[in-house]
């Protein structure tokens, strides 16, 4: 049943895509499909709430059109998405000036559904927070930092296990085997994330110095070089370039900064991070790293639980990055926001 919903949701925003300006009852009687009247406008007004469609008029003129966040929103699904190899996939290969300013400035990443459910999952997290010592929640952030050093680390690429991760940073004892830039990594991560514990308002508001700061713990003693870069990068995996112009990346990190200081949901924060930072690219490396420690401090810093992302799969990671890099489509990773949020607040704390 709800692979049929879907299917019909996606029947009614193609046409609606290719058709605008019509009455609902144009939409009914122009789909292929074999439904009722009243699911079509049940599902118009799911799509409403989405912020999939907008309506213009009302009462009985009122018409149907495509949102201008629809790119941002309409589904994708990941499998298929990735059933075609890197260059038969057709992409935005250069950077979307208009995403920041113009799209994401208008619209809301979460639906109604969405936005009550990490409410509640919020308000959890206060009343399990509220039931222990100052000790017990030390030793929870504790824990969580390791998992976050760990998975954070992980996706990029580092071998330690979840063990020997632990091992590391508490016992310094390094793991027989792996390089000595792996265990750098850990020890960054876990210094960082130090650094956010013991002034979380460091982000609020959020600048391009405060980016580069956190970017400067990641990245000590390893290759990499810091401050904004000022040449080309190419990213694994994908056939889009970032900017390559050192004004127009501080142009678009200072776009980013005015869009999460204004707005009012820290969710929303946390997730724009987490995709802005990663699609600007601003560093030559340690750009999603950056990303989820900055989005892990805009949480903490306004007393909401951090994530972890621990159960996430590294490649489902990458993948839902690649998506909105190619489409700047925010699905599969908002997805990823939603679960790892949850699976925080039910394991930590």
């Amino acid at each position: 049943m709800d692979q049929m919903i879907d299917n019909i949701k996606n029947e009614v925003l193609e046409f609606v895509n290719t058709n605008p300006n019509l009455s609902s009852k144009n939409i009914h009687d122009g789909l292929k499909t074999n439904i009722g009247y009243a699911t079509v406008k049940r599902i118009l007004t799911k799509l409403i709430s989405s912020n999939l469609i907008l309506t213009i008029g009302k009462g009985r003129g009122t018409k149907y059109v495509i949102s201008p966040a629809y790119e941002l929103f309409y589904p994708i699904y990941v499998e298929d998405y990735f059933e075609k190899e890197l260059d038969d996939r057709e992409i935005k290969d250069g950077f979307n000036f208009s995403l920041i300013s113009d799209v994401m400035s208008n619209v809301a990443l979460f639906n109604k559904e969405e936005a009550n459910h990490l409410k509640s999952l919020q308000n959890k997290y206060i009343d399990n927070i509220s039931t222990i010592t100052e000790m017990e929640y030390k030793k929870e952030l504790e824990r969580l930092a390791i998992d976050l050093s760990w998975k954070s680390s992980q996706i990029e690429g580092n071998t330690y296990s979840l063990l020997e991760t632990e091992r590391l940073l508490k016992e310094k004892e390094t793991a027989a085997g792996k390089g000595k830039d792996e265990a750098t990594m850990l020890f960054n991560h876990k210094k960082a994330l130090d650094f956010i514990f013991d002034d979380p308002t460091y982000v609020s508001p959020l600048t391009i110095t405060k980016i580069e700061d956190i970017h400067n713990l990641l990245v000590k003693d390893l290759d990499i070089d810091k401050n904004i870069r000022k040449r080309r990068v190419g990213i694994t995996g994908t056939n889009y370039k970032p900017l390559d112009n050192e004004y127009q990346i501080k142009e678009a990190l200072r776009d980013m900064c005015k869009l999460i200081n204004n707005r009012n949901s820290i969710f929303e924060k946390a997730l724009f991070v987490l995709v802005l930072i990663s699609y600007i690219q601003p560093f030559m490396d340690g750009n999603k790293r950056t990303a989820r420690i900055v989005s892990n401090a805009v949480l903490i810093s306004n007393g909401y639980c951090p994530i972890s992302f621990r159960t996430i799969d590294s490649v489902e990671y990458k993948k839902a990055m690649l998506i909105f890099y190619e489409q700047n489509n925010i699905t599969a990773f908002k997805k990823i926001f939603i679960d790892q949020f949850e699976f925080a607040v039910r394991t930590y704390f």
